[in-house]
């Protein structure tokens, strides 16, 4: 028994991906979850309408500004401004203050500011909103030393893209997001497994067929039955739960093919590396599962996390993918509006179709 385990313990040093599994995974999680799994918000980027610009206004908006919960991205002129802020996708709330807003102050009325949050995330949209108020009680507090009457700020609340602040328009695309990647990735990857197992994948590598027909073989059955699977999604999160689609949905499906593919072409990655059909499903589960959900800013805001993982989340696909999927059903944003996004998916895309023919050649030469 004793020389039994002693063997054991040997055979599982001596594999470096048992290794990894056992103290690399759990490390990892634990550094992302104590990271990543903080609800406060610091540093959103908002912008200000400032129809006063008087000394009051202007001190009210630098107090603003100075708070660590709020960067000011921008200046807006006029009303026109403030749709396109929101398009961009970088600005979470704007903040309009009346030409009126001294004299009200001054003569004790209650001076009204009109606070738009982008409600397309409606936890990230409360939180706003409460620091916004939270901002106004201590600014107009500081000035009762100065005024005779009592200033009084009023915050009028206006919620863009999500008035009733409902969750699921929040879940719905990053759970669409989710099941595209993990279902797709996964069953590319155990596909390509279950040749190397079966030993047909040896095959395949000295007959004639080049690497690249052989991963589009294998991938273009998937791309057509995960794109049915992201239709039923879509009807489904329309009919059931009641997701608008205010912008083009030929463009989201387009999108929505895009990623299938990119998913595709991960799965396919990830097989090349993996000898067994278990070890395809656990780097399929477990390098994509949580980094999807904590870095790709599904549940917890990218604002807050440290810098490194806000680097590391620009590398997540899902990331992109969900803020097109946002954009275009609950702000009816066009492709100008999403190019960028559409463009780094694209890019990683070709990245990992790169790769895995890479290693696939590197295989048959070894053939």
């Amino acid at each position: 028994m004793k020389g039994f385990i002693i063997k054991e313990f040997l055979q599982i040093f001596r594999d470096y991906r048992s290794m990894a599994i056992l103290f690399g995974i759990p490390i990892a999680q634990i550094m992302l979850f104590g990271f990543a799994l903080n609800m406060d918000l610091n540093n959103a980027h908002i912008a200000i309408l400032d129809r006063a610009k008087d000394a009051y206004s202007i001190e009210f908006s630098n107090k603003i500004a100075s708070s660590k919960y709020f960067i000011l991205d921008q200046n807006i002129q006029s009303e026109k401004g403030i749709e396109a802020s929101f398009r961009k996708g970088k600005i979470k709330e704007v903040i309009i203050i009346p030409k009126d807003f001294t004299k009200k102050l001054m003569n004790g009325e209650g001076a009204d500011i009109q606070v738009i949050a982008d409600a397309s995330d409606p936890n990230t949209a409360s939180i706003l909103v409460n620091y916004t108020r939270a901002i106004a009680t201590d600014f107009q507090q500081s000035m009762q030393q100065n005024l005779k009457e009592i200033p009084i700020i009023i915050p009028q609340i206006r919620y863009r893209y999500n008035e009733s602040l409902k969750s699921v328009y929040m879940f719905v695309p990053g759970i669409f997001t989710i099941i595209l990647m993990l279902v797709s990735a996964m069953m590319t990857s155990i596909s390509i497994a279950r040749e190397k197992e079966l030993g047909t994948m040896e095959i395949l590598l000295v007959s004639p067929i080049k690497p690249v027909q052989i991963i589009m073989g294998k991938v273009l059955p998937y791309v057509m039955l995960s794109f049915i699977n992201a239709t039923v999604i879509l009807v489904l999160s329309y009919f059931v739960f009641g997701m608008p689609f205010n912008g083009s949905i030929t463009l989201l499906l387009t999108e929505g093919l895009l990623f299938i593919v990119m998913s595709l072409a991960l799965g396919i990655f990830i097989s090349t590396v993996s000898n067994s059909q278990q070890t395809a499903m656990l780097l399929s589960m477990f390098a994509l599962l949580l980094p999807t959900i904590l870095l790709s800013g599904f549940i917890f805001p990218i604002e807050n996390m440290p810098v490194i993982l806000q680097w590391i989340s620009n590398i997540m696909p899902s990331k992109w993918f969900i803020i097109i999927v946002k954009d275009i059903m609950l702000k009816g944003a066009n492709f100008m509006d999403v190019w960028k996004e559409t463009l780094i998916i694209i890019s990683m895309t070709l990245f990992f179709i790169v790769l895995s023919i890479k290693k696939f050649n590197i295989r048959l030469s070894e053939n």
